[in-house]
């Protein structure tokens, strides 16, 4: 994780002296997890300390209309970082922002706000914190001579491959060496299975953190590539005939006592409130596809035989189902939903899956039992006996289920699952009406 801070404004102050701070980037995110930022010089700091930085709303997915688009950016000052990058004009500092109304309230519309509302939710449940560890995967592509990413890999590597197969190993040990400097804790990275395909997985961290750590990342993954002459892409599945890419969440709720989910004496260890908070993923799933799994794209990631998740089902020892239970206990115990891509933002996939879980402990709701096999080796039959459910196969289907979810919809709040339910709709649409080259490679001659 990256380390936070309780930063103080004479902190801030100081540190800009220090290090020859001249720009600050004001980060925030919107609907579709795009990352934005203000960018303003250093003589502004003094207003952005006193809450009083304004931008416009009306241009941003998902927020305003324009007669009402007048917003503030409240710094959260112990997301406060200087990128270890540097221009030749002084160095840039970044803080992560909430957004707020000109009357001085939580903006419903920021999905960053909309977390940390349902992380009240978790604490007038009776828990402490939600802990996070993600597992974010990408691609690296070549660029041509005019700076575009073009749809040739960087290498023909495979799963744990080194040099001289992977050639993308010099760009992926800048990345965590900048992580490392930026305060992450980075605890694997690897080569992925397919070509140009790579992950590096970082600490666990309160939910909070975890999401402003992954969209951190993001920005830190395509900075360092395009330093290489490389174009780094989370789309979910940007080339046919090969894996895709994935974001598993492995998440934990803990008390003042510890690790919730832990239970000695339980079966496989785990606590009754394990259980239902299973039970809670597992009913919401469908549902919660079209927040974790937000774009047409994603679809073609969840499709048998890349080992992406079909199936709504959880074990403790096989990897296709949807769920998966590490085998660490004690404090480390933990569920890993495995359908997350990286498209989702993180904010609203996080909070998703908080409430399901919280549904899940409200209503003692219990998981059907594991499935220890592999799924995609059972046929219709076999599935139907063991209750086990498909995962939306298309946007427009998650979309329908999630419409169907009162949890989900409240996990997201009014402005935020209207706008979101809206915009994925025509989407959805545009898709739609578009003629592919597969269909006229099939059709054209052949009608």
């Amino acid at each position: 994780m990256a380390t936070r801070h309780d930063y103080t404004k004479d902190d801030i102050r100081q540190m800009v002296k220090d290090e020859d701070v001249k720009f600050l980037r004001l980060m925030f995110t919107d609907l579709f997890g795009t990352i934005k930022n203000v960018e303003v010089p250093i003589t502004q700091l003094e207003k952005l300390l006193d809450n009083k930085l304004m931008f416009d709303g009306s241009s941003i997915e998902g927020f305003v209309r324009i007669e009402e688009s007048d917003m503030y950016l409240y710094p959260d000052l112990s997301t406060w970082m200087i990128f270890p990058w540097s221009s030749e004009r002084g160095k840039i500092a970044r803080v992560i922002c909430e957004v707020y109304t000109p009357a001085g309230k939580p903006f419903e519309g920021d999905p960053r706000n909309n977390l940390i509302r349902v992380l009240d939710d978790m604490k007038k449940a009776g828990f402490t914190s939600f802990n996070i560890g993600p597992e974010p995967e990408f691609f690296l592509f070549k660029m041509n001579e005019n700076g575009e990413p073009t749809l040739n890999l960087n290498d023909k590597g495979s799963y744990f491959d080194m040099a001289p197969m992977d050639l993308g190993e010099n760009c992926r040990r800048e990345i965590v060496l900048t992580l490392e400097e930026m305060g992450f804790d980075v605890e694997a990275a690897h080569h992925e299975v397919a070509p140009g395909q790579h992950e590096i997985d970082f600490k666990y961290a309160d939910a909070l953190t975890a999401a402003d750590n992954i969209q951190t990342f993001k920005l830190v993954v395509k900075t360092i590539a395009r330093k290489y002459g490389l174009y780094a892409t989370f789309m979910p599945k940007p080339l046919s005939g090969i894996n895709g890419s994935g974001m598993h969440l492995n998440m934990s709720l803990f008390t003042d006592k510890g690790n919730a989910f832990y239970d000695e004496s339980g079966e496989l260890k785990l606590s009754k409130q394990a259980y239902n908070f299973l039970g809670g993923l597992l009913k919401h799933a469908r549902a919660f596809t079209a927040i974790c799994n937000p774009i047409v794209n994603s679809y073609k990631r969840l499709v048998p035989g890349y080992e992406a998740p079909v199936y709504v089902a959880w074990s403790g020892s096989n990897r296709s189902p949807l769920i998966r239970i590490p085998n660490a206990r004690g404090n480390s115990t933990r569920l890993e939903v495995r359908s997350v891509d990286p498209a989702a933002n993180p904010y609203l996939a996080i909070a998703c899956m908080l409430e399901a879980g919280l549904d899940g402990l409200k209503n003692e709701i219990e998981p059907e039992d594991s499935v220890d096999r592999n799924i995609y080796r059972m046929d219709a039959e076999e599935r139907q006996e063991s209750h086990i459910k498909n995962l939306p196969d298309t946007l427009h289907n998650a979309l329908k289920d999630l419409e169907a979810d009162d949890v989900m919809k409240n996990a997201l709040g009014t402005k935020l699952y209207q706008s979101f339910f809206e915009a994925k709709n025509l989407e959805y649409d545009s898709y739609r009406t578009q003629v592919s080259g597969w269909e006229r490679d099939q059709y054209l001659e052949l009608y």
